[in-house]
């Protein structure tokens, strides 16, 4: 048996999705907050290296490009820094993420099993039906 999830009509459903891309991006924003830091300085300092390569002005170019490096580095040591700081949530929520989707794997896999059944007894009610109007006889059923 193939390892694809199954097609369902439940896939557009919310509920079987824990975390949006924007509330990760925000959850992650939170727990390090310094690597935006770094990127938006180091964007600022090519920002200004760009501004004054344009204007003319060496020095401030070397300057903005020494900060450029430095805020490269400081996002490199906060990536690293965090990464160490925060390994064992990480793992955690790994944990928590893999059980969470087992069990919801679980659920849509009972749901669509259940959405399977109620089409085979509709089927099935259809094709007695049929039947019946073959044989000339009152077609049976709930309705």
């Amino acid at each position: 048996m193939s390892n694809d999830p199954l097609p369902s009509s439940f896939d557009d459903n919310a509920d079987f999705y824990e975390e949006s891309r924007w509330q990760k991006f925000s959850r992650r924003l939170t727990e390090e907050p310094l690597i935006p830091l770094g990127c938006a300085l180091t964007c600022y300092a090519l920002f200004g290296a760009a501004r004054s390569i344009r204007a003319g002005d060496h020095a401030t170019t070397n300057r903005m490009f020494r900060a450029r490096i430095y805020a490269q580095g400081f996002t490199l040591v906060a990536m690293v820094a965090g990464s160490i700081y925060y390994q064992a949530d990480r793992d955690r929520r790994k944990k928590f993420n893999d059980v969470l989707s087992e069990k919801k794997a679980q659920e849509k896999n009972l749901a669509w099993i259940k959405e399977l059944e109620a089409r085979d007894e509709e089927d099935k009610m259809i094709r007695a039906r049929r039947e019946a109007m073959r044989q000339g006889g009152k077609p049976s059923g709930g309705q």
